[in-house]
């Protein structure tokens, strides 16, 4: 068999210009070399991401890429265990399924094993708000991350310097260069991740709609079958749910208010959608594990570990294991909490047919509760409670929305912020599904 030939930069670059095939070892190549300083530079970096991203990436280019990622740096072997499990979710506002959805697998069996970024826009990231319990360690060292896998069932730990470099330094590239918006570039950077992290099993929360980076459920299925063929090749157990972002998910939006909201679903108090879509991600995690033979079966088990209290035992020896005061598990009020609430009124009678998602986001960003820039600090105490979900019947006096605030003019500012992102109808409005589609 003849070797391939390893091209430099140039010629790398020129190839995927002109519309060729780009062999594995050349990628590996080219990606190893970036990185070590050998071969190509950040602006040929770029050249390619820009030729990749108007020529495409066919499914073993990406596979390629994929694994060059993952071999740039540290992958964690959780081979020792049985039945281990991922998720990842394409983000979204409200979105906090992992705080829910991690507890509620480990309890009926599973092992979720999750490494975790900081948010970046309309709130934290699942390490963020994790952080609202006083003391939570999200750097534990893998020996004491795959103890806890082991131990509790579920561990999240933030994304290090030496996990997946190569993703980190070339997002980075893409975030400035205009070619974030590459569905086999997502699809890389997203399953390097994931891959890296070692679990067998993985299920993928593609998000569509307004709050979501992918506006339209065909794009969305797009990029989840991308994700899932990465997945499979790669010799991972994958599925993908392409789910509803066209108003905030839950009610909370903001870190400790999220963390309130996860505790209360946990005890069977919570937003029905954020139970139902938890449900949905932990049939797909306990059926591919090969722990249940069906997703009726997964259901079962996932309801019944919120029913007799399992799942929220689990959450709090989760926090208490990573270092955070799990007393707050059981006492929420005593979360991080803002000194202002403002209502937002409707001020008319009738339905709610549409809640911007992304402009309630920016809202609670506007607040303290995202992040503009990477070195913004978090807030963990502001956010927007919302009150009305698309579909309810409204009173002139009803409150629409209340804002958690540290100031009388951010909560008077946000709060007509607020107020522009729901539309209100005479006539009661059809609701959007929360799940559109199961990939494959």
């Amino acid at each position: 068999m003849t070797a391939t030939r390893v091209l430099r930069p140039y010629d790398f670059i020129q190839k995927k210009r002109d519309g060729g095939k780009m062999g594995e070892e050349e990628i590996r190549s080219f990606v190893a070399g970036y990185m070590d300083g050998t071969g190509a530079t950040d602006y040929q970096m770029s050249a390619f991401l820009m030729a990749a991203f108007f020529r495409g990436l066919d499914r073993e280019e990406t596979l390629a890429l994929t694994r060059a990622y993952v071999e740039s740096g540290q992958v964690l072997d959780l081979g020792g265990l049985a039945h281990t499990v991922d998720k990842h979710s394409t983000g979204g506002v409200g979105d906090k399924t992992t705080l829910v959805l991690g507890p509620m697998v480990a309890a009926a069996g599973a092992r979720l094993a999750k490494i975790s970024g900081r948010g970046l826009g309309h709130t934290g990231g699942t390490i963020d708000k994790l952080e609202s319990f006083p003391g939570f360690r999200s750097d534990l060292a893998p020996e004491e991350f795959l103890a806890q896998v082991q131990r509790v069932g579920l561990a999240v730990i933030g994304q290090t310097k030496d996990f997946v470099p190569a993703d980190a330094r070339i997002y980075a590239l893409r975030d400035v260069t205009a070619t974030v918006e590459s569905i086999p570039l997502i699809a890389a950077s997203v399953m390097s991740k994931k891959l890296a992290s070692g679990a067998r099993s993985i299920v993928l929360d593609v998000k569509t709609g307004g709050g979501a980076f992918m506006h339209t459920p065909e794009k969305a299925a797009e990029l989840a079958r991308a994700m899932v063929e990465i997945g499979e090749l790669a010799g991972r157990h994958t599925a993908a749910l392409v789910t509803d972002m066209d108003q905030p998910l839950g009610r909370a939006v903001g870190n400790a208010l999220e963390v309130a909201e996860a505790i209360a679903t946990l005890k069977g108090q919570g937003p029905l959608d954020l139970f139902e879509l938890c449900l949905a991600l932990g049939s797909e995690l306990l059926t591919l594990s090969g722990l249940v033979d069906s997703r009726d079966a997964a259901r079962s088990a996932l309801e019944g570990a919120v029913k007799s209290g399992r799942a929220l035992e689990t959450f709090r020896r989760f926090v208490a294991a990573q270092g955070g005061d799990s007393s707050l598990v059981d006492h929420p009020q005593a979360l991080p909490a803002a000194p202002l609430l403002q209502a937002v009124r409707a001020g008319r009678a009738g339905y709610v047919a549409a809640i911007n998602a992304e402009g309630v986001g920016r809202a609670a960003m506007l607040l303290g509760a995202g992040r503009a820039r990477k070195g913004d600090t978090i807030d963990p105490a502001v956010g927007v409670e919302i009150l009305a979900k698309v579909g309810d019947p409204i009173g002139p006096r009803d409150d629409l929305a209340v804002v958690h605030a540290r100031t009388p003019g951010a909560a008077t500012d946000v709060a007509a912020l607020v107020s522009s992102a729901f539309r209100i109808v005479s006539e009661k409005p059809s609701v959007r599904p929360l799940v559109f589609a199961r990939i494959p």
